[in-house]
């Protein structure tokens, strides 16, 4: 499978207060050999993984040389979520699933990254369940990332994120068709009602009182069926509702301050999973402590997977975030 690399990662205390005693950590790097350039790491959304690049990465047209994510100037690194069944369908996988939070997940990817012997990063980029991981990841470390760069995401799950976690899970616990039930429901958060309704304008197919968008979205939960696994649905879907920086720790605006990074939040404005609105509450929360935070917002009929889809608006926000950076003389040592 592709150049996948492992960790293996020992006793590790979970935030719950029980102990892993041994976790696979599935990774891919792209671009430029570590310790050669400066670091981007990537973090995938929840039923993505470490493919981010190469010829059939999810996010290809993001990565690669002389994308936005120019991999003829940086290190990609990309971890996969323990538990997300990629890299081994059968050792990669979780089934106590609630056990596990967001921050646990973090703190994994640190352990790697000073495995690695990265120590500075100089993006970490995450999109949807991954930009929940990137804002644990700073408030972590925060003085080893550059920029920190949260696209279609928040710090926090609000409530209308945990109820439809809760309808996942139940789906996901209960239908006789779980992982295709589930990702229908999802689908209709992933995108918007103006996107949905226009690909086929109430269009009947040949049946009686039979709609295409009915096999359009019978055909989502189908594909989903076919290349991901049920303890790894699951494991993801509880993630959602672990994301809170400021559990156990201070307030938001606390923790902000306390950031080096440079924070370029990344929206979209038909986003029904985290909203625009949301967003905008964090930018205006942060910038009253913080200067060097940004806000982006992608104009998109997709919805929340317009990061997935809209690569023109996305690209022109990325490269002027990462073409700050001037190629210099690494060398390992």
């Amino acid at each position: 499978m592709r150049n996948i690399k492992r960790i293996a990662i020992f006793d590790f205390d979970l935030e719950n207060g029980k102990q892993k005693p041994y976790l696979h950590l599935y990774y891919e790097t792209f671009g430029l050999p570590l310790g050669t350039a400066p670091v981007i790491v990537v973090n995938h959304s929840l039923t993505s993984n470490s493919s981010v690049g190469g010829e059939k990465g999810w996010w290809k047209e993001i990565v690669g040389e002389d994308k936005a994510i120019d991999t003829n100037l940086f290190t990609v690194i990309s971890f996969n979520v323990p538990g997300n069944g990629y890299g081994d369908p059968e050792a990669n996988l979780i089934e106590n699933y609630r056990d596990f939070s967001i921050r646990d997940v973090a703190r994994i990817f640190w352990e790697a990254l000073f495995f690695l012997d990265v120590n500075e990063i100089y993006a970490v980029i995450g999109v949807s369940l991954g930009g929940a991981v990137s804002w644990e990841m700073a408030a972590l470390q925060p003085d080893k990332i550059e920029n920190l760069v949260p696209i279609a995401t928040d710090w926090k799950a609000t409530d209308w994120v945990i109820a439809n976690v809760l309808i996942q899970d139940q789906i996901l616990n209960n239908s006789k068709n779980p992982i295709a039930d589930a990702r229908m429901h999802a689908t209709l958060l992933y995108h918007s009602p103006t996107y949905i309704s226009q690909l086929y304008e109430r269009e009947e197919t040949d049946d009686s009182f039979s709609f295409k968008i009915e096999e359009w979205l019978t055909d989502k939960g189908s594909q989903l069926k076919n290349r991901y696994q049920l303890a790894a649905y699951k494991f993801m879907n509880h993630l959602l509702k672990t994301n809170d920086v400021t559990r156990n720790r201070n307030d938001i605006s606390i923790i902000a301050r306390r950031l080096e990074s440079n924070i370029h939040l990344v929206t979209v404005d038909t986003d029904y999973l985290f909203t625009t609105e949301e967003c905008l509450k964090t930018y205006q929360k942060l910038r009253s402590v913080k200067q060097n935070v940004y806000y982006n917002e992608i104009k998109s009929v997709y919805g929340h997977d317009a990061f997935l889809m809209d690569f023109d608006q996305l690209s022109g926000i990325l490269r002027p975030i990462l073409n700050n950076q001037q190629k210099q003389n690494y060398v390992s040592l």
